[in-house]
């Protein structure tokens, strides 16, 4: 793949977006409830990609079966996910369901073996860089963590089964590989939308809130670009990087909380977490190191004509 750098780049920029989207959440939540600000998230984003394709004249699809993989990507790539984490998170703890949430790379590999063709599966080093990107995650959450799993069963099974969409998500990304990154992003947000918005307006009556100034730059911040852009990006991997690549980035998002957690509000760096994060990173590393091509010798044929 040219320009390899510049999708590892895209990479680290996903996390960076997807990381501090939970900054964005807690700052938006005291004016939005949860259904309504996810609603917000996804209708938001969704006119924003499609006010940039009608300023580059690209159209999105009309036929049924386009739309019906757009529908089918959302529930598993965004409603999915966003609602069991949601609700799961409250009950099974934040730590637990940080670790449980960072398991979509495990998720990939496990699922490629069903859906993938022998020659497209992962292999052994990226499953080590897998395995080596979760135990980052352990450390950097904490391992006294893992001392709760399995004491609020259900919830934490929710958040599980959503890392789990995740991962179907990523491996799914192969059926929109002849349409530009930003016709299934926007395709995915819309039938979000669809499904949301409703939910929202019967659920939340948000006509009646009262939003600060803060959480209404929260809800946009996370709406463009934790969602619009982040969603651009994250198609574009997938046709370059691949679900196992694309997916690491759920490596990093922690640790760029972390990192914002030490300079914006003033928090310390111990060993233990330090350590995470070089693991974590490593994991990515191994998980996206270029497969060797093995060199055909390919000789030209001597002629017997004299």
């Amino acid at each position: 793949m040219q320009n390899r750098s510049i999708e590892l780049a895209l990479l680290g920029v996903l996390a960076l977006l997807w990381g501090s989207s939970y900054m964005w959440i807690s700052l938006a939540l005291p004016s939005f409830p949860p259904a309504t600000l996810i609603a917000i998230r996804v209708s938001l984003a969704a006119l924003a990609l499609l006010a940039i394709m009608a300023a580059r004249g690209i159209r999105m699809p009309l036929d049924r079966q386009n739309w019906k993989q757009f529908f089918i990507q959302s529930l598993v790539n965004s409603t999915g996910p966003w609602l069991m984490l949601a609700w799961g998170q409250q009950y099974a703890g934040t730590a637990v369901s940080s670790v449980l949430n960072s398991t979509s790379p495990l998720w990939v590999f496990a699922f490629s073996f069903l859906l993938l063709s022998h020659g497209e599966r992962p292999g052994a080093r990226q499953l080590t860089g897998a395995l080596f990107g979760f135990a980052g995650i352990v450390l950097i959450v904490g391992v006294g963590a893992l001392e709760d799993i399995g004491r609020n069963l259900v919830p934490q099974l929710v958040v599980l089964f959503g890392a789990a969409l995740y991962g179907i998500a990523a491996l799914r990304g192969r059926v929109f590989a002849g349409l530009p990154p930003i016709v299934p992003a926007a395709g995915t947000l819309i039938c979000a939308s669809v499904v949301l918005v409703p939910a929202s307006l019967i659920v939340d009556r948000p006509w009646q809130l009262t939003p600060d100034t803060t959480g209404i730059v929260a809800a946009l911040t996370l709406s463009l670009a934790c969602t619009a852009l982040a969603f651009l990006i994250y198609f574009r991997l997938l046709s370059t990087l691949g679900a196992m690549g694309t997916a690491s980035q759920a490596y990093l998002r922690s640790g760029v909380g972390v990192f914002l957690g030490v300079v914006f509000l003033s928090e310390t760096l111990d060993l233990e977490t330090f350590a995470g994060i070089c693991l974590a990173i490593f994991g990515v590393v191994l998980i996206n190191w270029p497969r060797a091509v093995k060199r055909q010798d390919v000789s030209a044929p001597v002629s017997a004509a004299k």
